[in-house]
């Protein structure tokens, strides 16, 4: 169990159940992150590795890519993968990997389950791993914009807050203000309501 309460290795076996909900903004994340063949991908909070997946089917894929997970249950869950490609049980807070050692990192459906001081940690690993001007591309649930928007979505958000251990993943965030603080510079945004209402945000790592 983690710090929201969230028992992640008993749900492992059924996660695989709203994977689809997931699908239409894993693409749509992949889409603005663009990776290239010679190019090396991180992919974290890899749960069952669905971005991975969805990756794999794609021409022009990275020859190498590593998807990380602190739930040895959820990379269980995992089907096979390309040759080169390796999934590692790790925490995005202390990645396992030297400076600038990636091209491209990506955290799906990650920073809004995180509380504030650790979203800030994997952050600061992400820009740590990435070479100067590497990419990183996020998706978290996205926060409703207009006023009857966030009328209708007003109890989900107080049931996310008031009871986190049920309801965390569906907490919007936009992560923007922490990916600048964390170093990042945002390069585009772009919604996706085709499963789950998401917000996928692609920003470089400066300097």
């Amino acid at each position: 169990m983690d710090e929201t309460g969230v028992d992640w290795n008993r749900l492992a076996p059924a996660y695989s159940r709203q994977a689809w909900l997931e699908r239409s903004s894993l693409s749509t994340a992949l889409d603005l992150v663009a990776a290239q063949p010679e190019e090396r991908l991180l992919d974290i909070g890899t749960g069952t590795a669905e971005l991975l997946r969805s990756l794999s089917g794609r021409a022009g894929r990275p020859d190498e890519a590593i998807g990380i997970d602190p739930c040895r249950n959820m990379l269980r869950q995992a089907g096979p993968l390309p040759e080169g490609w390796q999934l590692l049980e790790a925490s995005g807070e202390k990645l396992p990997f030297p400076d600038g050692s990636f091209d491209v990192v990506t955290a799906s459906y990650l920073l809004h389950v995180l509380e504030p001081g650790t979203r800030e940690q994997v952050i600061g690993e992400a820009a740590r791993v990435l070479k100067p001007g590497g990419k990183l591309a996020t998706i978290t649930i996205a926060p409703p914009q207009s006023v009857p928007a966030r009328v209708l979505t007003a109890p989900i958000r107080w049931a996310a807050d008031r009871y986190p251990s049920r309801f965390v993943g569906l907490q919007p965030l936009d992560p923007s203000a922490d990916l600048e603080r964390g170093g990042f510079s945002e390069l585009g945004r772009r919604r996706d309501f085709r499963g789950y209402p998401a917000l996928c945000l692609l920003a470089v790592r400066s300097g």
